[in-house]
């Protein structure tokens, strides 16, 4: 049987389960938070037998209203989520001057994000389309 995944607190489990449930999210898997009954937080399928009749957490739709103090906590945490790691990461090792500018100057980083994807040639769901559909698919404004 396979062990349970477990997260110390909340706001970990849900960012593991709306990173797992994006990642999976062609296969159609989907997985939400519960607390346990020594006070961490499982990640499981709603379907599982053992929690059928169990109250899951609420899970957010996107991250629109993270705050600092969630960053603050990712940044902090000694065993960081590896999306959550990758992202930091990113901005980590970018120059400081060049971060002050893409904010003083309001340059649309979801549009560099969007080109990006366009160039590798995958829709949503990566799945391969091409590069010209991929254009219709990221380059489109919605």
């Amino acid at each position: 049987m396979k062990k349970l995944e477990k997260q110390p607190n909340k706001q970990k489990a849900i960012d593991v389960a709306l990173w797992r449930n994006f990642k999976h999210r062609v296969g159609g898997e989907i997985v939400g938070v519960i607390q346990s009954i020594e006070g961490d937080f499982i990640i499981i399928p709603p379907s599982h037998p053992t929690f059928k009749d169990e109250e899951f957490e609420t899970l957010p739709i996107d991250y629109s209203q993270m705050d600092y103090k969630h960053i603050r906590n990712m940044y902090t945490d000694v065993e960081i989520l590896p999306h959550w790691e990758e992202l930091k990461g990113a901005f980590s090792n970018m120059d400081g001057e060049l971060l002050r500018f893409i904010l003083a100057r309001k340059i649309p980083i979801e549009k560099f994000i969007r080109y990006e994807l366009a160039c590798r040639g995958f829709n949503a769901d990566h799945i391969w389309v091409g590069f010209k559909e991929a254009e219709n698919v990221w380059l489109t404004d919605n």
